[in-house]
């Protein structure tokens, strides 16, 4: 399975595109739903992405989730887990938003 992508990175990848040659109408869309939601820029959210993984308990695709979700209380951590077989203390909570409020 392929590596999750950052929404940042993605809009940078699709924005250099775009200066290159004209986007197919999906890539465009995605570019302009990447513009719309994307809240950081590409370098900080893999940084957040790499520092998110360090944990033992945040694989890659969670911690893509978070990076561009950037969630602020723990009712939406525990919404990003729900589907996962993991349960999460609040001591995780609240290091999994420490992390994502240092990069908002």
């Amino acid at each position: 399975m392929a590596e999750p992508v950052p929404l940042a990175r993605v809009k940078q990848l699709l924005s250099d595109e775009a200066t290159r040659r004209t986007l197919p109408r999906e890539a465009a869309l995605a570019l302009q739903h990447a513009e719309t939601f994307a809240r950081l820029e590409a370098g900080d959210a893999e940084k957040l992405v790499a520092e998110l993984k360090g944990l033992p308990f945040v694989d890659a695709a969670l911690a893509t989730k978070l990076a561009d979700t950037l969630p602020q209380f723990p009712e939406e951590v525990r919404l990003l887990f729900s589907k996962e077989r993991v349960v999460l203390d609040e001591e995780q909570i609240a290091r999994l938003l420490e992390l994502t409020a240092q990069h908002r």
